[in-house]
């Protein structure tokens, strides 16, 4: 399946490149960025598997994550959309996962609840998820925040590679 394009006011989501790595691998590999979600950076290595599972979501799930760029300038921003990592977590999760990850400079610009906002419209309007759940480091309240701004909602605590993580669920607007 071909990644669709989304643009909101500042904001233009995309699929993949393989000469994103380099924008990806950085983000990825700040310590700021993964404090709250791997609690270590990831290495280039890692980071290239990810973009790989990225184009696996989108090839057997019909949706996935996006690169985020600023429309104006081309700017690498982050990442951003929805997953099936089925992950192991007590209690499992049975909705597809919404993530997001921007660059430290991309912090606290609204950047992550616009793009974010974007591609749960997408999955609305396109896919019909009726549910769709994230999962938030406890410590987190930038991401819980914009969580709550796209209608997410807590739902439970849970235990994911040994670490507390509340989960939130957001259901489908109705239409």
């Amino acid at each position: 399946m071909a990644v669709p394009v989304l643009e909101s006011a500042r904001l233009r989501l995309r699929g993949h490149r393989p000469d994103d790595l380099p924008a990806c691998a950085a983000m990825w590999g700040d310590p700021d960025v993964t404090r709250h979600i791997s609690a270590r950076p990831f290495t280039r290595e890692e980071v290239w598997a990810r973009v790989l599972r990225y184009s696996g979501h989108w090839t057997l799930n019909g949706f996935g994550f996006w690169l985020v760029e600023e429309k104006a300038s081309g700017r690498f921003v982050g990442e951003v959309g929805m997953m099936d990592f089925q992950r192991d977590i007590d209690p499992p999760l049975t909705d597809p996962e919404a993530g997001w990850a921007l660059a430290t400079w991309a912090h606290g610009r609204g950047f992550a609840t616009e793009a974010l906002g974007a591609a749960l419209v997408w999955g609305d309007r396109e896919k019909g998820l009726p549910r769709v759940s994230c999962i938030i480091d406890p410590g987190n309240a930038a991401s819980v925040a914009v969580a709550r701004k796209c209608g997410f909602r807590p739902l439970r605590e849970a235990v994911h590679a040994g670490r507390q993580v509340l989960v939130h669920e957001r259901a489908a607007p109705v239409a």
